[in-house]
């Protein structure tokens, strides 16, 4: 088993496909086909499921690749701990964002002064769900991950607190009430928006055993303010992530008692973070602080 060998498995499994790896790796597909079959005969077990529409990780592959990126990562990070030693002069950091909290208003703050000081530190951001974010930190997707807290399953890093507001359509019943509850949101159709708080809001219902009326799933906050202002759903979304320069054709309403909601970075284990992801931590802390 070989390095190269790891790195072509995790690219064939990353971009779905034998010739879409190659042309990441910049190596024949023949060549990584080659690759992937030596692993597993050195294994003896079969690692993918070649199928029309790509490559698909058999029970055991799926665990192995587990294992394979954090090799990888390993690796990664002793080779960052070497630049370390010459100045921070190389390395990647792959962060995950959810939501317009992150991407919006934390990432670019915290990157302007990130790369004022580590100019060649190639960064990669992945967004997604919250739950995509987490499912990343897990597989060893990404090296650091927004989240929201808490957050048992990683060693996290609170950065802001806010509070979650109730959106309404201009002219909706409830908006003479300045505090509405939950129970007041249940009878109108509902959209949840999935690429922020969703997971929280659910949660929220549940835990009073409410059912709000679900009718429309949104992975785009711009959806979601504009489903709102049409008058076609209510909602549920964190302050933060209103926008600060659109003019917003919509109510907002507090909730009580109110939900107050704190965000910050995970990693999976503080010991094996890579040095660029414990600077992008430092300096991240450095700009917000609860």
């Amino acid at each position: 088993m070989t390095f190269t060998q790891l790195e072509i498995l995790n690219a064939v499994v990353e971009r779905q496909g034998f010739s879409t790896a190659a042309a990441q790796l910049r190596i024949s597909q023949s060549a990584v086909s080659h690759a992937i079959k030596a692993l597993e005969d050195e294994l003896g077990v079969t690692l993918l499921n070649r199928q029309a529409g790509g490559v698909v990780l058999t029970d055991i592959g799926t665990c192995l690749i587990q294992r394979a990126r954090m090799i990888l990562g390993l690796a990664e990070t002793m080779k960052q701990e070497a630049a370390d030693a010459r100045g921070m002069k190389l390395g990647t950091l792959s962060i995950g964002s959810f939501g317009a909290t992150s991407s919006i208003k934390l990432i670019p703050k915290i990157l302007d002064v990130y790369r004022q000081h580590y100019p060649n530190i190639e960064i990669h951001v992945h967004e997604g769900s919250d739950e995509q974010v987490l499912q990343w930190l897990m597989d060893r997707k990404i090296d650091i991950g927004f989240v929201t807290l808490p957050e048992e399953r990683f060693d996290t890093y609170p950065l802001i607190e806010d509070q979650m507001v109730v959106l309404l359509p201009k002219q909706h019943p409830l908006s003479f009430k300045m505090h509405l509850e939950l129970k007041d949101l249940c009878q109108d159709p509902f959209i949840l928006t999935e690429a922020g708080s969703g997971r929280l809001v659910s949660n929220l219902f549940l835990s009073q055993k409410l059912q709000p009326n679900i009718r429309y799933r949104s992975t785009q906050l711009m959806s979601t303010f504009a489903t709102v202002t049409r008058g076609e759903a209510i909602t549920v979304i964190a302050e933060s992530a209103l926008p600060n320069d659109v003019a917003l054709d919509f109510i907002t309403r507090s909730l009580t008692p109110t939900v107050r909601r704190s965000v910050g970075l995970a990693v999976i284990d503080e010991r094996q973070a890579s040095p660029a992801a414990k600077r992008f931590i430092h300096l991240a802390k450095s700009i917000f602080s609860i």
